[in-house]
């Protein structure tokens, strides 16, 4: 018998009637070093479970490995949650949606254009078997089956939504059940339309998602399970956000409002998101429904907890809530954690990104980026335009998923998917000039059928009508940020003199007040910390590009917004002296950044 079993209205741990207090949190999008400190004030909010998803294309980049360290050390979130009296609610998909790069899918198993994701297709169902016989097999001590915190997994991820083959979904629970999960299993599904009746399995709690409307989602789920517990596993309290839209918030008193509701009606919850955290590097997602939008680089959600790990107004609201339903621990609301003082941060080296270092591959019309193994980060293509004049350059299929072009070093335009652009109008300036098109790959899309779109040039490309042939392709490695010593310097080297303010830095000569750079380029400076703390990148006069601190990747700035800083977590600065690289994909009108100890998010809408 699994350690939490159901009851014909309940749920039972250890025998004892238990009610599941949960709250999500993604180990993979917080610190290692901040993971105890999340755990410790999930716990004095009043929750007694965590839930967190489990990312495939992070823990297995290529078959036939597995990776469980840094941000992915799974086993030592789960010591440090058993550690804090936390039980743990493990998703490991294997589709995981969570606004994350691919849904979760690995890219080495989507760029197969005739595998069926998500179905019992052999050639998917066998890639999950491999993984799980890696990923497994070191998570069975951390079940409660052994002691450990995990009391419940689930099968699959609001499969309803996307399709209603049963035989796959079986398939899951038998992989986890013949690989030693003893667990209660569980499904989510929306309570809305036939989600409830397609993504649920004979034998396997169903759960639902939702964040309003909690009588008649309950009574939606109640009739699809006449017996058992029922539980919310995804209680929106907040959303995500998109570049070029609003940060999305919701009113603290409302959300509070239905959790009480929800707990008044004797149902267990997970609160989504509990802290959200950061989409650090190249791991945000994208969805694509009527358009393509890429999902922004803060995974703040407007939960209780911020992205800093500072309670918010839901985090007091929802404190009182559970305070009349269940104990809550007779200890202080945490503090706010130390931050930053305001820092000014001087980029005085700068190296352009194109030409790129590295030998191309040469092919008569462009690879995609998932032709040339890459499963984020950025594709350099270059070849000649042998007309000159005015004309249409135009690339076929589209670019995934924005494109910067270049003729004889001299930018020509851009191109994005979002706008479902395909044509630009050019001047080349000569015979043979040069064409240079430098692709970001934003996200890819993590929900719905177009998982597995390729990034790159998706096709040929023509100018006046005529094809461009003989290119040059680069899958440029920029996971890393450079050599800070490979980076040339564009003012004389500063100093930070013993008076100088914390973090501030001065140059023995000033830094020309009219300071402008344009084109792909890395920018390279460095300040002064005495102590470490959380702080916030701020980029005014900044345009795109990504941001590196001490080699750590904090992700993508824009200054289409909303966010307009980057969070800075304490534990990657160090005493002394910082590192900041910036990769600026367009150009600044200043050689400044600044840190600071607020957070920009944008203002709040809907």
């Amino acid at each position: 018998m699994p350690a939490l079993a159901t009851t014909s209205d309940g749920f039972l741990l250890h025998g004892d009637p238990f009610r599941i207090l949960s709250g999500a949190m993604h180990y993979f999008r917080v610190h290692p070093d901040q993971w105890a400190d999340r755990l410790r004030k999930a716990r004095l909010m009043g929750l007694n479970t965590v839930e967190t998803y489990l990312p495939w294309n992070l823990h297995q980049p290529e078959p036939g490995t597995l990776v469980l360290d840094g941000l992915l050390d799974l086993p030592r979130f789960l010591r440090l949650a058993a550690a804090e009296g936390l039980h743990v609610l493990l998703r490991p998909g294997p589709f995981i949606c969570a606004e994350w790069d691919g849904g979760g899918l690995p890219h080495w198993l989507t760029t197969d254009p005739d595998i069926r994701l998500r179905t019992s297709d052999p050639r998917f169902t066998e890639a999950v078997d491999r993984y799980l016989d890696l990923l497994l097999p070191p998570l069975l001590p951390y079940m409660a089956a052994s002691g450990g915190p995990v009391i419940a997994v689930q099968v699959e991820n609001e499969y309803g939504a996307y399709g209603d083959d049963i035989a796959y979904l079986k398939h899951i629970e038998h992989a986890l059940r013949s690989r030693g999960v003893e667990e209660l299993l569980f499904t989510c599904d929306q309570t809305a339309g036939d989600h409830l009746r397609n993504g649920t399995l004979p034998g396997v709690l169903a759960t639902g998602t939702f964040g309003s409307r909690v009588e008649e989602s309950l009574r939606r789920l109640r009739e699809a399970q006449p017996e058992g517990p029922l539980m919310c596993s995804e209680f929106w309290i907040g959303w995500f956000d998109h570049w070029g839209g609003p940060h999305h918030g919701r009113d603290a008193e409302d959300a509070a409002a239905d959790l009480d509701r929800l707990l008044a009606a004797g149902a267990s919850v997970n609160i989504y998101m509990f802290h959200g955290g950061t989409n650090f590097g190249y791991t945000n997602g994208a969805n694509h429904h009527h358009a393509y939008v890429p999902t922004v680089t803060s995974y703040d959600y407007d939960a209780p907890l911020t992205e800093s790990g500072d309670p918010g107004p839901k985090y007091h609201a929802f404190r009182e809530v559970i305070a009349r339903h269940a104990p809550v621990p007779d200890e202080p609301v945490p503090a706010p954690s130390p931050k930053l003082a305001p820092t000014t941060v001087r980029l005085t080296h700068r190296t352009p990104l194109i030409p790129p270092a590295g030998r191309p591959v040469r092919a008569k019309d462009p690879l995609s980026a998932d032709d040339m193994g890459r499963r984020a980060g950025y594709t350099l293509y270059r070849t000649t335009v042998p007309t000159p004049g005015h004309g249409l350059l135009h690339f076929e299929g589209g670019v995934g998923d924005r494109a910067q072009i270049f003729l004889d070093g001299a930018p020509a335009g851009v191109l994005e998917r979002e706008r479902y652009e395909e044509t630009l109008p050019v001047h080349v300036p000569r015979a043979d000039a040069v064409l240079d098109v430098l692709v970001e790959n934003m996200g890819r899309v993590n929900y719905g059928p177009r998982i597995g779109v390729p990034k790159g040039l998706l096709g040929p490309v023509t100018f006046m009508g005529r094809p461009l042939r003989d290119w040059d392709c680069h899958a440029l490695p920029l996971d890393d940020a450079p050599s800070t010593t490979t980076l040339t310097a564009t003012d004389p080297e500063p100093v930070a003199p013993e008076s100088a303010p914390t973090g501030t830095l001065t140059s023995r000569v000033p830094v020309p007040e009219a300071f402008a750079s344009s084109g792909p380029a890395f920018h390279h400076g460095t300040f002064d910390v005495r102590t470490p703390a959380d702080a916030f990148l701020s980029l005014p006069g900044w345009t795109k590009g990504q941001a590196w601190i001490n080699g750590f990747h904090l992700g993508r700035y824009w200054n289409r917004g909303p966010q307009r800083t980057l969070y800075v977590p304490a534990p990657i600065l160090r005493r002394g002296v910082n590192d900041l690289v910036l990769l600026e994909l367009h150009g600044a009108t200043t050689s400044d950044a600044h840190l600071t100890d607020v957070p920009d998010l944008g203002p709040t809408g809907p």
